[in-house]
């Protein structure tokens, strides 16, 4: 057991090591290019990590909210959360002003059918009470 575990323990650190650098951007690899940086860690799979971690990556936390998937870095936005872009915020008061305009039509048209509905009952009982039940 002891023995796999020197086995399983390093691989596991280089693979982790590895997923950390090919998700790191570019500008925060630092002192070699980030494909350096993956060779080493490949090369060398005990010490490759540890010098990894140790000094390839900056340790803060990116600014502007960037992620570090490629998608990401490529489409990314000034805005951080939703409520602080201005073009969101736009879209969803035109959306309840439609919303709004949406439920008026439907209130005047239930009252209109509520009102149709009473001349209708008032219409037969006062055709029924008259003249009472025709048999």
């Amino acid at each position: 057991m002891l023995r796999a575990l020197l086995y399983i323990l390093p691989l596991a650190l280089t693979i982790y090591a590895f997923i950390d650098c090919l998700n790191t951007p570019e500008d925060e690899a630092k002192h070699l290019p980030k494909l350096a940086w993956i060779f080493i860690i490949l090369l060398f799979w005990v010490v490759g990590p540890i010098v990894w971690f140790a000094a390839g990556k900056m340790r803060h936390a990116p600014a502007g909210g960037r992620t570090p998937s490629e998608w990401h870095r490529n489409h990314r936005t000034e805005w951080v959360a939703p409520d602080d872009n201005p073009e969101f915020l736009k879209s969803l008061r035109e959306e309840n002003k439609k919303d709004e305009s949406l439920l008026k039509d439907w209130e005047a048209d239930l009252r209109r059918r509520e009102e149709e509905l009473k001349k209708k009952e008032q219409g037969e009982q006062q055709d029924g009470g008259e003249g009472g039940p025709e048999k």
